[in-house]
């Protein structure tokens, strides 16, 4: 059976579990953080998720797999956002660690979706 919807497929469902995992450890940092660190973290990780969204209802191949890459584009933007959370003592050894667990579950899911769907 094909996907309905995108909260049918296990990558956005990761995705958007990372969405609520930095949404949770962003509210702890600082408050002269939120225009600046918190803000912009915030919006890397939800471009994750909404442009696999968008890449998903897009007709043709072509336009599915660019969303798709710009959603590769801001977890690696996402990456660096958390470790410099970290390094800025804003998130824990563990907070990091789980972040950075879950983009990677994340990367490599929207990298094996590109590819199964680069080859159809």
């Amino acid at each position: 059976m094909s996907a309905q919807t995108y909260k049918d497929i296990i990558v956005w469902q990761k995705a958007h579990e990372l969405v609520l995992l930095v949404y949770k450890f962003t509210a702890r940092y600082p408050r002269d953080e939120l225009f600046g660190l918190t803000s912009q973290t915030r919006r890397a990780v939800v471009s994750v998720a909404a442009n696999f969204v968008e890449g998903f209802k897009r007709l043709h191949k072509n336009d599915s797999l660019h969303f798709y890459n710009i959603a590769q584009a801001s977890l690696e933007e996402l990456r660096y956002e958390i470790l410099l959370g970290k390094d800025l003592n804003y998130l824990s050894e563990t907070d990091y660690s789980d972040c950075e667990g879950l983009a990677d579950e994340v990367a490599r899911l929207i990298f094996s979706w590109m590819k199964s769907h680069d080859e159809s």
